[in-house]
């Protein structure tokens, strides 16, 4: 999962940090597609070795852990996980193909995304862990979270220059 963890915040941090530079942006994709097929790898051996293959088995593994924290007890937290794995698959695919199309991107997209993985993240490490690996959790949402907002901002800044150049 670590790994996961690290290649999506290498891939974020590049991309949101060097947008316009398309060397940073392969590297940032090479990161992004390895944290994506270790999440796949995590799920599949997590599926595989504690659930024995078994939805069920996770589904009231993940509900067990929900009432844990939450006093909820709900297994849809699993379902939430699959949306997840699929969205980054295809998102990893929007990457390879084409680096300047997917640098056009909408800025709106672009924040929805990363809020998404934040989200997602922040539950993985902070709210189901303890100790060291809920600090670096913190560390690691806050950091691309910090990130996200300078880069909107600035591509905000951007389009605001290009719009009153374009008016001049």
């Amino acid at each position: 999962m670590w790994i996961a963890l690290a290649g999506y915040a290498a891939g974020a941090a590049m991309s949101l940090l060097f947008r316009d530079d398309l060397r940073w942006l392969r590297r940032a994709r090479l990161a992004w597609t390895v944290g994506c097929l270790a999440l796949v790898l995590h799920a599949a051996s997590a599926l595989n070795y504690y659930h024995h293959w078994s939805h069920q088995s996770a589904y009231f593994e993940t509900a067990r852990q929900t009432k844990e924290i939450f006093g909820l007890d709900w297994g849809g937290g699993l379902w939430i996980n699959y949306w997840f794995i699929a969205a980054w698959i295809l998102d990893t695919i929007w990457w390879w193909r084409g680096l300047r199309a997917f640098r056009r991107r909408p800025r709106a997209l672009v924040a929805t995304w990363h809020t998404v993985f934040l989200f997602m993240v922040f539950n993985a490490t902070v709210v189901f862990k303890t100790g060291v690996l809920r600090g670096l959790g913190l560390v690691l949402c806050l950091s691309i979270l910090v990130l996200l907002i300078r880069s909107l901002v600035s591509s905000s800044l951007t389009d605001t220059r290009s719009k009153v150049l374009v008016e001049d």
